[in-house]
Parts: C-alpha cells; sequence; structure tokens
C-alpha cells in the first residue's frame, strides 16, 4: 500500500513537472556592452523569440504575447523552426506573427523545419510573413536606423544537409563566409543563425552578437549538468543556452517556446530572450 502511495506521488509529482516545464514561459535578459554599439542605440532592446515548433499556448498565445509586451521592445527576431514540419495550416505561428507585427518590428530567418517543408507550404508563409510586413532575410543584409546611426543584421540560412551531422563539413566556412563576407569590424553586426553549432565560424567575420535557437536547451536539462541532447542527436551540446564567448564575439542561445514531436520539456521552460545593448 505505502510502496503504491510513493509510486502514485511520485508520478503525479513528474506530471506537474513536465505539465509547468512546458507552459510557464521564462523571460531571460541579458546586457550586451560594446564601444561599437552606436550612442543612438544605447538601451535598444531585442526580443528574441525561437523553436515555436506551431505549438499553442493558452488563448492564442496570449501569455506569450503579454509577456513579450512586457519586455516593450524595439524589435522582434525569430530564428527558425517557428513551424512544425508536421503542420498543416500554421495557424498558430501565423497568428502569432500576424499580431505581434501590428506593435513591432519583426526580422525572420527560417529553420531546418521550415526548410522542410513542402516549396507550396513555405511560399505561403514567407507570402504571408510579408503581408504582415515581416522582413524575411535570406542569406542578406538589413541595416536598422535610428537618425543617424545604425546597426547591421545579417540573416543566414544553413542548408539542411549542415543539421543532421555530428562534426563540422569541411566547407562550413566557405558556405558561412559567403554570406557573410567579412562584415565591417567598425560596424556593430547581429547574426540570425539558426543553428549555433558554427559560432566559431560566425564570429571570425566580425559578427559580434550571433542569435541561435535550435538545440532546444537540450530539451531535458540535468541539475548540475545541463542540457542533455541535441537535434543532432549528439549527447550535451556544446551550444545550447544562454551566452558564449570567442574572441570579444557573443553567441546568444534561446531554449525556444515550443517542440518538435515527438519531445517534452524537463527543467527547461519555454524562453523569451530579451537583450538589451549598451554603449
Amino acid at each position: 500500500m505505502i510502496k503504491n502511495l510513493i509510486t502514485i506521488s511520485s508520478l503525479a509529482l513528474l506530471s506537474a513537472l513536465i505539465y509547468f516545464d512546458n507552459t510557464l514561459i521564462k523571460v531571460s535578459r541579458y546586457k550586451i556592452k560594446s564601444d561599437k554599439i552606436p550612442k543612438g542605440f544605447n538601451n535598444f532592446k531585442i526580443v528574441h523569440l525561437s523553436d515555436l515548433h506551431s505549438y499553442g499556448f493558452k488563448n492564442y498565445n496570449i501569455q506569450l504575447i503579454k509577456k513579450i509586451n512586457n519586455e516593450n521592445p524595439n524589435i522582434i527576431v525569430m530564428t527558425g523552426d517557428m513551424v512544425n514540419k508536421y503542420d498543416t495550416n500554421f495557424e498558430k505561428f501565423l497568428n502569432l506573427s500576424e499580431a505581434l507585427s501590428k506593435k513591432y518590428d519583426i526580422y525572420y530567418i527560417l529553420g531546418n523545419h521550415e526548410v522542410r517543408l513542402k516549396k507550396d507550404d513555405l511560399d505561403f508563409i514567407i507570402q504571408k510573413l510579408k503581408k504582415f510586413g515581416i522582413k524575411v532575410l535570406s542569406n542578406e543584409k538589413v541595416n536598422i536606423m535610428r537618425k543617424k546611426d545604425y546597426i547591421n543584421i545579417y540573416g543566414m540560412d544553413i542548408p539542411l544537409s549542415y543539421y543532421k551531422i555530428i562534426n563540422k563539413p569541411s566547407n562550413v566556412e566557405e558556405i558561412i563566409n559567403g554570406v557573410l563576407n567579412k562584415c565591417n569590424e567598425k560596424e556593430y553586426n547581429i547574426l540570425l543563425a539558426h543553428n549555433p553549432l558554427y559560432f566559431e565560424e560566425y564570429a571570425k567575420n566580425n559578427v559580434d552578437i550571433t542569435l541561435s535557437g535550435h538545440v532546444h536547451g537540450g530539451m531535458i536539462r540535468l541539475p548540475f549538468i545541463g542540457a542533455l541532447l541535441s537535434p543532432e542527436r549528439k549527447f550535451f551540446p556544446k551550444y545550447n543556452s544562454g551566452v558564449y564567448e570567442v574572441n570579444n564575439k557573443k553567441l546568444i542561445v534561446s531554449t525556444g517556446i515550443g517542440h518538435s514531436r515527438p519531445g517534452v520539456r524537463l527543467f527547461n521552460r519555454p524562453e523569451i530572450v530579451s537583450i538589451t545593448l549598451l554603449n
């Protein structure tokens, strides 16, 4: 009897933990200081969303939108896998995007799930986003202006063949260099790249901050150890959550909002990343 009660209590506790770890959104805030940040961008705030995977919170993502509004960002960036390759109508993501686009400038790149979609489905999503006024960045750069000051945002499409791998392909630098072409080191450069695996290569191209997702924080995070598994089926992925630095260049990895199928979060709540630039 006692053994059964312990078992039932343990299962109930685990179920509650899984529920909260998959529904309660946290906000992770970072302050990034650099002499390269123009004065006009002091206290400029970026909200970073990634890996929604067509996931829906209660009441049409009202919880998610409320937390974003509380941050009051200057812009929002979305770093891919906002839809799920198994989705059929993309309603949850498109409704969220339309609601946010009415208040914020948004910059969006593709993740591996978007690239896996049928061409007609991907075209449909991109057309909808552009209709909302969202900037879809495909291996290109835009300037964000504030009076006479500006910063650069690059958006990179990473080939699908560069995901399901353990070791870096030999020609990865050629691919990345072709897009970034050594960013102007005197300007402040932000890169949106879904996969954080190639951070060292991004940094070599004078990218000051890379914003990524993809790893989902390892999905299951173990106490005192951290991320358990990457989508590449690699245990204990190096870049999985938070801020990393190489030669004064930074990488911020979001643990994401949803999860692909099958999947469940444990000790790893859905995350909104809020970044404030300081000069």
